[in-house]
């Protein structure tokens, strides 16, 4: 991974316990050893004792979605399986959770890692540090990823049709995110769709959940969201999330300078929110 692409290794939450080294470096590892070093990771969080309410929180979460990723490995095949994957925040924690639950199951073996697929919507208008993001992800998760530019039903008919073994794909949805709200763990495809079982195993994590697992286990993330974005979409809908901002004032919100970010930023790092609704603050759809 490249400096552009990731965020800085992830500190622990309150900076008293958590891993010191980064979950994966840039040097890939092969799969079996990549998936038992997340689950190694993953149980020793798991297995903390003395933990803040919020930790305990999301320790009980963590074991939740493991439960309903292994419950989707018991009812479909690896080849039934898909992941959707753009390189945002929850889809990351998805892709670390289902990568875990594939050591546990004992799928990791006999080149079952190319059975790890993905497809990858993009934005119209994607961030470059978000197409970094995603190459390198390939590249250290060892995904089978195919991707496409166009809106989402048409992406995922596409996507059903060059990948027909497809019956279910795992999506980082949360309860807080628009049509969230009433969706189950498991979801067919509403009317109209292309045909599918859609898997939400992270659907009643909050945005603060999600930000303390990332930073627990030290996962490396999308360099944009330690500029201020906390929702990524593309660059002409996408802007750092005013709620953010250092000395905003109502008539002025502070942009970030500087080539790369490398500046003084103008913006706190989106783990600092923790407002579930102030999360597409930054969003102007």
């Amino acid at each position: 991974m490249t400096a552009t692409t990731t965020g800085a290794p992830a500190a622990n939450v309150d900076a008293s316990n958590g891993p010191a080294s980064p979950l994966v470096s840039n040097t890939p590892l092969p799969f079996p050893q990549l998936c038992a070093r997340i689950h190694d990771r993953i149980a020793a969080f798991l297995e903390s004792k003395d933990e803040s309410p919020r930790l305990k929180s999301v320790q009980e979460q963590t074991r939740t979605s493991l439960e309903i990723i292994e419950k989707a490995l018991d009812e479909y095949s690896l080849p039934e399986l898909s992941l959707a994957y753009n390189g945002g925040k929850d889809c990351l924690v998805l892709l670390i959770l289902y990568l875990c639950a594939l050591h546990r199951k004992g799928l990791t073996g006999n080149g079952s890692h190319d059975a790890v697929k993905c497809v990858y919507i993009q934005a119209a208008d994607p961030f470059d540090e978000v197409e970094e993001f995603v190459a390198s992800s390939v590249k250290i998760y060892g995904l089978s990823l195919l991707e496409y530019n166009k809106p989402m039903k048409a992406a995922f008919a596409d996507y059903l049709h060059d990948v027909p073994s497809v019956k279910a794909i795992l999506v980082g949805t949360r309860r807080t995110d628009p049509h969230g709200e009433h969706l189950k763990a498991f979801d067919p495809t509403d009317h109209g769709w292309p045909l599918f079982m859609r898997i939400h195993p992270v659907i009643d994590w909050h945005y603060v959940d999600i930000w303390t697992f990332i930073r627990e286990l030290n996962i490396p993330y999308c360099v944009l969201y330690d500029r201020g974005y906390t929702s990524l979409g593309g660059t002409t809908d996408t802007h750092p999330n005013p709620a953010l901002a250092r000395q905003a004032s109502a008539n002025h919100v502070p942009k970030v300078n500087g080539t790369n970010g490398t500046s003084t930023p103008k913006f706190r790092p989106a783990y600092e929110l923790v407002d579930d609704y102030e999360e597409r603050l930054g969003r102007d759809r």
